[in-house]
């Protein structure tokens, strides 16, 4: 445990007490977010036996932020806002494309080659190299994506600070979200898997094997799988009801890349666009 790690974990015991008075306490905190926002740490990763490792004391440092810094004007251009936590900045340096209406905030990390179409990104993200975040996209605090990602037009990554060792979402190298999908609470895809349209995933959500009906996980779609969004019968003392289920229609081989218009093509078969 590092040092910087035991003072906040220390600082975090009294964050009932803590204000924007407290000096040291913001000294440390402002480190780690400095450090967050130039990738040098990350709230969340996946280690070698492919298990997802919270850094709970990451964020800590976050939670105690709001309570350390006063509201503060910032006006950029025509606009002004009134918040606790500025932007991110300096986005030529770190070889980052912005388009207008994009805004970050700074404690978020985007790696080079990133795209921001008009999108958000909040704190403790960690976007990787060359993805793509689409129009009106939102990625939520302490999301973890991963590199050549494409996550299309209106997606909702969801985002999560308390309590602070819960699970966030993370999108792996490689995969494609398709429009106005909702993966959120800790849900997870796979490298170099494909999400149709409106598809909603989170811990509750079964992931199905179309082939043999079996289910795969919860909240979990595996590496290089396509899956759509679809509904399951189920009965009830009340009636016949149709619950929400992720469907995996094919599986790639490992490394395999979706080509977008042979995906197109599979998707519509199953009634979903990208």
């Amino acid at each position: 445990m590092s040092t910087l790690e035991t003072r906040i974990n220390e600082w975090y015991e009294q964050i009932a007490t803590l204000g924007p008075e407290n000096d040291e306490a913001r000294r440390d905190v402002e480190l780690v977010i400095s450090k967050l926002d130039d990738g040098l740490l990350r709230v969340a990763e996946i280690n070698e036996a492919n298990e997802v490792v919270v850094h709970d004391w990451v964020k800590r440092a976050i939670l105690m932020l709001f309570r350390l810094r006063s509201l503060e004007k910032c006006e950029v251009g025509p606009f002004e806002y009134l918040d606790k936590l500025d932007l991110k900045t300096d986005y030529e340096r770190r070889g980052v494309r912005v388009v207008p209406g994009a805004s970050a905030r700074r404690g978020s990390f985007l790696s080079r080659g990133v795209v921001l179409m008009p999108s958000y990104v909040n704190i403790g993200a960690w976007v990787g190299p060359n993805t793509m975040v689409d129009t009106w996209a939102t990625v939520g605090s302490c999301a973890q994506i991963g590199a050549n990602v494409h996550l299309s037009g209106g997606v909702g990554i969801g985002g999560v600070l308390e309590p602070p060792n819960a699970v966030p979402v993370i999108i792996e190298d490689d995969a494609f979200i398709g429009s106005r999908s909702m993966i959120v609470d800790g849900a997870r895809v796979g490298k170099g898997a494909v999400l149709g349209a409106g598809t909603v995933l989170n811990p509750s959500i079964p992931v199905i094997d179309a082939q043999t009906g079996e289910e795969i996980s919860r909240g979990y779609v595996p590496d290089y799988c396509v899956a759509v969004n679809a509904n399951r019968r189920r009965e009830y003392p009340g009636g016949e009801f149709f619950l929400p289920c992720v469907l995996v229609v094919r599986r790639m081989e490992e490394g395999e890349r979706h080509d977008k218009t042979r995906l197109n093509s599979l998707l519509r078969d199953h009634g979903i666009a990208t």
